[in-house]
């Protein structure tokens, strides 16, 4: 059989049947058939299907293989398999089309919420345990400032079930848990209802917001009327998306079970972030000062 015939679960279990990195083209034959992604991904040695799997969002810079290549080190110490989807600028052209999700049609019409970028991931976990390399019991997802974004809408639009835990880290601006705004300031006008935003508040979601990320100004840094309405800079914003989930929950007699971590002495770091969300993951703890001064490359004041 040639490798154009194989379905995406026979060609993930054939790419993948050996330890290291790999690049495999994706097709999301139901949706999105014309709009191919890149899967960036690392298997160490000892990994077995009942290891944890990390789906990894990268962020602006469509660089899925140096996100996938961040969380390495945490691979090969806990062997995870690391999977980073990643959305060309080309065939995913633009913020509407990964950050927003291609949640509209070029015609400026909701498309419908299955064949948004957001249901990429769990296609893929569902194609990875096809494939017998994952059980889907210790499935992770994780994005950093535009995958930060794409993280917390996912969330926002799609089911929790493939995910054991799901953290975010410095996105730009938030889509804020409310149906009075319409997509992608809020949650309204796209076919999302009170029980997608239920199931939002209720999931217990982690935000991580780097103390030193408080650039007011920048080429990748939204500055927009809503943008800047959330608060000066990212880690700001990251505080007030917490405090609009809380308000929320309680309008609607719920917990919102999100925790935000301020991490100290980082910036705008995917990197760093990485490694501080390896640690919270699978060390149990966030790491200490000299920890993150390692990652960083210098002291934390």
């Amino acid at each position: 059989m040639k490798p154009a015939d194989l379905s995406n679960s026979e060609r993930l279990a054939l790419e993948l049947g050996h330890a290291g990195r790999n690049a495999i083209v994706y097709i999301d034959e139901d949706r999105n058939a014309d709009r191919p992604i890149t899967l960036h991904t690392y298997r160490p040695y000892g990994h077995t299907p009942d290891c944890p799997v990390v789906i990894v969002q990268h962020g602006v810079m469509r660089n899925g293989d140096d996100y996938r290549d961040f969380w390495v080190p945490a691979a090969d110490k806990h062997k995870l398999l690391i999977v980073a989807p990643t959305f060309s600028n080309q065939i995913w052209p633009g913020v509407e089309s990964y950050n927003n999700g291609l949640a509209y049609t070029a015609m400026g019409n909701p498309r419908h919420v299955e064949g948004w970028a957001y249901a990429l991931p769990a296609r893929v976990v569902a194609d990875l345990i096809a494939a017998e390399l994952a059980d889907g019991s210790n499935t992770y997802l994780f994005g950093h400032s535009a995958g930060g974004q794409f993280v917390h809408r996912l969330m926002s639009s799609q089911s929790h079930t493939p995910w054991k835990e799901v953290t975010l880290g410095n996105p730009g601006w938030y889509t804020l848990p409310t149906l009075e705004r319409k997509f992608p300031e809020g949650l309204g006008g796209v076919g999302l209802t009170e029980d997608h935003l239920e199931r939002l508040l209720s999931y217990p979601m982690t935000i991580l917001a780097a103390d030193r990320d408080t650039e007011t100004q920048g080429e990748h840094l939204p500055c927009d009327p809503p943008a800047l309405a959330q608060g000066p800079h990212r880690h700001a914003r990251a505080h007030n998306y917490l405090e609009a989930g809380r308000t929320e929950a309680r309008r609607l007699g719920l917990a919102c079970n999100w925790t935000l971590h301020s991490v100290p002495g980082v910036g705008h770091d995917g990197r760093a972030m990485s490694a501080v969300c390896a640690s919270l993951w699978f060390d149990g703890k966030m790491p200490d000062a000299d920890e993150i001064a390692r990652i960083t490359g210098g002291p934390v004041a």
